[in-house]
């Protein structure tokens, strides 16, 4: 690796995201195992373009955050809003961020390109903290992470930020995106999700469904569009503004007029999209896949794509507190 962007960047995924969250995460064996999915598949190709994930990952949380519930879920139960003597400040903290972006590039990189134990393990450890963040909401209405209507429109934000960012940003987006979305549905189900959308227009329209019940909360206002503006966070990194516009610009129409998205005139979006694409491509073809993806090919040489298996869970987790899934994460 001679690129001096490529180094750069191998040293600082290595020493922000790979020696924190990727402990204990096997992808060179056992050899012949394809894992959840195998080579030729959807996923591998779509995650093997890590910044697009990364942009996808953004994307998702953002609509994500549009179900109240959501916001004071990461309210009540994360790091990520910033908090001075108890207080929020409206501002995401810099570190909760980051280690949520962290925790996230661990799991669907584990999940693709992991061996199957690895795979289910991660799974396990997401099913397992769901199962502690239960709650009320400052209207009354309470929260539960394990509720099925939550977990669907959790799925749903979550697949469609990934293949969203693949479609607009990856220099050779896959011709059939809802092989994408087939294979995916492997990972929702293992996190417990049902009646989970499988095509593109089956996920828009699941989507779109949930907007009775969506607003603006104060956290995501807060953190939001102008709100943004001089905050001083680097614009690749989480909380940034121009990382609230790429996710912003990339919401369906009804969720951008929730927002209150006004795309720039058409010049300025040209160069803000054509800029990025650019961006996240150089960066692409300057690193290369991730050490892990090529552990995985090496390890699973010469089988095919795994065949769709229900990966739903079949037995009851046991409970645990967030401290003992921690400790075994």
């Amino acid at each position: 690796m001679n690129n001096p962007i490529a180094k750069r960047f191998e040293r600082s995924f290595d020493t922000d995201i790979r020696s924190r969250f990727f402990k204990g995460l096997d992808f060179g064996g056992p050899a012949g195992d394809p894992g959840w999915f195998g080579p030729g598949s959807a996923v591998w190709y779509v995650h093997s373009h890590l910044p697009t994930l990364i942009l996808g990952l953004v994307g998702a949380a953002y609509i994500e955050g549009l179900d109240p519930s959501i916001s004071w879920m990461g309210y009540d139960h994360s790091r990520l809003a910033e908090r001075v003597d108890g207080i929020p400040t409206g501002n995401i903290d810099p570190e909760g961020g980051a280690v949520r972006l962290g925790h996230s590039i661990s799991f669907f990189i584990g999940t693709a390109y992991g061996s199957t134990p690895t795979a289910e393990k991660l799974a396990r450890t997401v099913r397992a903290m769901h199962h502690t963040i239960k709650g009320t909401r400052p209207d009354g209405l309470a929260y539960d992470a394990d509720d099925p209507e939550w977990l669907r429109w959790n799925y749903a934000t979550v697949v469609w930020g990934l293949a969203t960012a693949h479609e607009r940003y990856h220099r050779r987006p896959l011709y059939d995106i809802d092989r994408y979305y087939r294979e995916f549905v492997r990972v929702g189900e293992a996190l417990g999700g049902t009646g989970l959308p499988a095509t593109k227009a089956e996920t828009a329209e699941c989507l779109e469904s949930y907007l009775p019940r969506l607003a603006l909360t104060p956290i995501k206002a807060f953190a939001t569009g102008p709100n943004l503006r001089g905050n001083g966070v680097p614009p690749w990194a989480p909380g940034s503004a121009f990382m609230d516009w790429a996710a912003r610009d990339m919401l369906p129409r009804w969720a951008q007029k929730l927002a209150l998205y006004q795309k720039p005139n058409p010049v300025a979006l040209r160069f803000r999209r054509t800029s990025l694409w650019l961006a996240l491509n150089g960066l692409h073809d300057a690193t290369g896949p991730l050490p892990e993806f090529r552990q995985a090919q090496a390890r699973a040489a010469g089988k095919k794509p795994s065949p769709f298996v229900s990966t739903a869970p079949t037995a009851p987790d046991p409970v645990l507190t967030r401290e003992e899934i921690e400790a075994t994460a």
